[in-house]
């Protein structure tokens, strides 16, 4: 009866797991999906240990508390959960979850003003590229976007919609406000702090992972302003 209890209990959960999934934040999910494995195979050894399994079932559970350590230190050693790198352009501003990898942003001017691009369907999405085509980093950051969110979109779209069409880069250096916001760090963040931030956002935005060529060397200029601070 205890063994039938526990499956019954085992299900509930995963069935709670997935309704709170389907309208979770993506990084709440992030973070969920850390937890859920060791509680499923924990849960699994126990059934097996109470059905007389022990054999099996006690070393299931011992792997479960090993992963659950193993998440555990891999969060202290990521840092803090929740931290967001923000990215701005003349007609963009992009933030980026630490977490989960996921990207969104806000359009800043033009006949979108306001609207965020999650809200925004493929084909205005589309208009957005061709209005701001001229102006190359927005276009890279708009870019970066599509590919989190229309893996593959580069083969169906006319060549003259996206980045890279020309028209101005990113004009001055960068400053030590927009460096931080980049890495998403407060400021005064020690030299640690600064290289620990990069290598988090590198595993997320360098191209041979998945990532976007503009958003990787923006991650690595703001961490060449922000140590300059810390060089003897």
């Amino acid at each position: 009866m205890s063994v039938l209890i526990l499956l019954v209990g085992i299900a509930a959960f995963v069935i709670l797991t997935l309704i709170y999934a389907s309208s979770a934040p993506p990084a709440q999910i992030a973070r969920l999906l850390r937890v859920i494995g060791p509680v499923l195979l924990g849960g699994v050894g126990l059934v097996l240990s109470l059905a007389g399994r022990i054999s099996v079932g006690a070393p299931l559970i011992m792997m479960a508390v090993a992963w659950y350590g193993k998440q555990r230190r891999q969060s202290a050693v990521r840092g803090p959960s929740g931290r967001k790198s923000t990215v701005r352009s003349a007609w963009l501003e992009m933030e980026l979850d630490h977490d989960s990898g996921d990207m969104d942003g806000m359009v800043l001017v033009g006949r979108f003003e306001g609207r965020r691009l999650f809200e925004m369907d493929d084909g205005e999405l589309y208009e957005l590229a061709a209005d701001l085509k001229d102006d190359r980093e927005s276009a890279e950051l708009l870019e970066a976007y599509f590919d989190r969110r229309m893996p593959g979109w580069r083969d169906d779209v006319d060549p003259d919609v996206g980045a890279g069409q020309g028209g101005p880069h990113r004009t001055g250096a960068m400053t030590h406000e927009e460096a931080y916001q980049v890495l998403g760090l407060e400021p005064g963040a020690s030299a640690v702090e600064i290289r620990k931030a990069h290598r988090s956002l590198m595993q997320r935005v360098h191209p041979d992972l998945g990532g976007n060529a503009f958003l990787a060397q923006r991650v690595n200029e703001a961490r060449d302003v922000l140590l300059r601070d810390h060089a003897d």
